[in-house]
């Protein structure tokens, strides 16, 4: 079935690329099968395999992934509808029924004569009893009503233009003697889907008749005279007084001296298939303007379509990717809430990736890694002279930003003084180096977050509130890992290929045990402690996918006492092995009289390792 890529966002928007039988590389080198002219696409993003009618794609370049509806791809089997995500453009697959104009199956022939007894049909008079030609037999009113009920149950049965096409024109081909057929469309390009029945002779369509059908909107048969060896049919396809295209009919009456010479059409066929184009056009319409709808969902969905390094389809990230949405292209400061390693900096950066200063700087300072002296130099800049050291002036991080965005992190770890001079600038946008008495101006927009409670800071005079009321004009609160278990897979699956890749491994997964013990932890950790898990899995697995033994053990430990809960007198032996360390390391503390080095020398191990061992042992206490 024929295949293509319609570009509905980015440079490509509104073309349409059909996909041959065999592979199709999609990336920024010229090279390319198709070429994208976009930074953010790498030289070879992806490779769309087409084989036997199915097409996968494969992702080239794990650092830059491509995603299929939404999801880091990998690779996979497209299905009609995918959305493919390829930097700043969105392409949708879709899957072709055969509307073609193929030139062994259908011909438009101006120079075709009109055949001779032409009959014409106005719409109008389908239905007029007095208008209707001598009254048919039982047999076949009741064999017309009969097609006319299955078009109308396949007409609600199928949704879709494309799907709609073939069991129309195959309906009328069961009801009337045709050998040959078309849906024809009516425009510049005259597309038609074509029906052969048996015959291996094309459809030759006279140009005047099927004019004739088109602009003044009649049914049209010619029945042929007695030499004629051929019969045609032509119906139009009106729509709310719009002209959609039309059904071409064409029957084989057999050659002069032919004993097998087939029916030909008369002016019942007509009237049926009048009353058959009557009600498929409607369908055709809503059909068509349904496409359109969704076409242009589609494009505006891409247009506000946001780019992050996100992977999550859950509810409570949907609703994250919404709120973003909403801020995005705003100036408003964002206050992004959460625990420690739930994804706060990559909210950040969405939002300045969707917002209009996303040409500009983003600049992240994380408030609690710098001390609070260096802090201001780093925010605000200096001037030569201010202190020992200032050599030179230096501009702050505030005045790089310019026009851009600023990020800061863990703003709860701020000092006091810092507090307030942040607060003057976002009031008045204007600041003074440090050792500096000239005002600099400076427009940036404010992003701010912290995994602490704010609130509570207040009450205890650590932070102040006018500052928080400044900072918290729109708040947005990641949700931790344990409250959205359904993303861990996706997440899981993504980590994997960034880290088999880094570690040159060859995985192909994960066994169900592991996926299981993955979302069943509760994750403190969240995200970041996730990443670690799969790398730390990567790094010390040895089999063809991951198992359980190769997490770390608080992980698969947690695990396997949950699912043997049912049974607490059998210890697993993972528990028995870190019970006997927890026994050995406290007997050999006894021993020393509490000395590290002392009961590391008894157990013939390095001090660093015995205090590793206790710390992951948890017996700090």
């Amino acid at each position: 079935m024929p295949t293509r890529l319609v570009a509905v966002a980015g440079p490509l928007a509104g073309n349409s690329m059909p996909l041959n039988e065999g592979e199709t590389s999609i990336g920024r080198d010229e090279a390319s099968d198709l070429a994208i002219a976009d930074p953010s696409v790498s030289p070879r993003q992806c490779v769309l395999t087409s084989s036997q009618g199915e097409v996968r794609v494969r992702d080239c370049d794990p650092r830059n992934p491509t995603f299929v509806n939404g999801l880091p791809t990998g690779q996979r089997i497209l299905h009609d509808g995918d959305e493919i995500q390829i930097g700043d453009s969105l392409l949708v697959f879709r899957l072709d029924a055969a509307r073609t104009r193929p030139s062994d199956v259908f011909h438009i022939e101006n120079a075709l004569p009109v055949p001779p007894g032409m009959v014409v049909l106005r719409r109008e008079d389908v239905l007029d009893p007095a208008a209707a030609p001598r009254a048919a037999s039982p047999d076949r009113l009741a064999r017309d009503l009969a097609t006319l009920i299955r078009t109308s149950a396949a007409i609600n049965s199928v949704r879709g233009l494309v799907a709609l096409e073939r069991p129309i024109i195959e309906l009328i081909a069961d009801a009337v003697p045709a050998s040959r057929g078309a849906l024809v469309f009516a425009g510049d390009s005259r597309s038609a889907i074509a029906w052969n029945g048996s015959s291996d002779r094309p459809l030759r369509v006279s140009g005047p008749v099927l004019d004739r059908v088109l602009n003044e909107l009649v049914g049209v048969l010619c029945a042929g005279d007695e030499g004629s060896h051929l019969s045609v049919l032509a119906a139009p396809l009106v729509a709310f007084d719009h002209v959609i295209g039309a059904i071409v009919l064409e029957a084989d009456r057999g050659r002069p001296g032919d004993r097998r010479g087939a029916p030909s059409f008369d002016e019942g066929h007509l009237r049926l298939v009048m009353a058959i184009a009557g009600v498929a056009a409607t369908a055709f319409a809503h059909a068509h303007q349904m496409e359109v709808l969704e076409s242009t969902n589609r494009r505006l969905q891409a247009e506000i379509k946001l780019h992050h390094n996100m992977v999550g389809e859950s509810t409570p990230m949907r609703e994250v990717y919404r709120r973003i949405a909403r801020v995005a292209p705003t100036d408003s400061t964002v206050l992004i809430t959460g625990e420690s390693g739930t994804g706060k900096e990559l909210v950040a950066r969405a939002i300045h990736r969707n917002s209009p200063r996303t040409d500009r700087p983003f600049v992240a300072i994380n408030c609690a890694a710098i001390t609070e002296t260096l802090l201001e130099s780093e925010l605000f800049g200096h001037e030569k002279g201010a202190f020992t050291g200032a050599v030179a002036q230096k501009r702050g991080k505030l005045e790089i930003a310019e026009g851009g965005t600023v990020f800061l992190d863990e703003i709860g770890e701020l000092s006091p003084a810092l507090q307030a001079k942040l607060l003057r600038v976002l009031q008045d946008k204007t600041f003074e180096r440090v050792g500096g008495t000239r005002p600099v101006h400076v427009d940036f927009r404010l992003l701010a977050a912290t995994n602490r409670d704010l609130m509570t800071a207040i009450d205890e005079g650590r932070f102040r509130h006018d500052l928080y009321y400044r900072l918290n004009v729109v708040s947005l609160e990641m949700p931790p890992l344990r409250e959205r278990r359904e993303d861990v897979a996706p997440l899981a699956d993504w980590f994997l290929r960034r880290h088999r890749d880094k570690a040159q491994r060859h995985l192909s997964g994960f066994s169900s045990d592991v996926l299981e013990a993955l979302s069943a932890y509760d994750w403190p950790g969240n995200v970041r402690e996730l990443e670690n898990a799969i790398e730390h899995a990567v790094i010390l697995g040895v089999e063809e996918s991951i198992v359980l033994d190769d997490l770390p053990d608080v992980v698969a430990g947690r695990f396997a006492s949950r699912r043997h809960g049912e049974q607490p007198a059998l210890v697993t032996f993972r528990e028995a092995i870190e019970q006997a360390k927890v026994d050995l390391i406290t007997s050999a503390l006894k021993d020393s009289g509490g000395s590290h080095t002392t009961a590391a020398r008894q157990l013939g191990l390095h001090p660093n390792y015995l205090h590793r061992l206790i710390r992951n042992l948890k017996m700090r206490r």
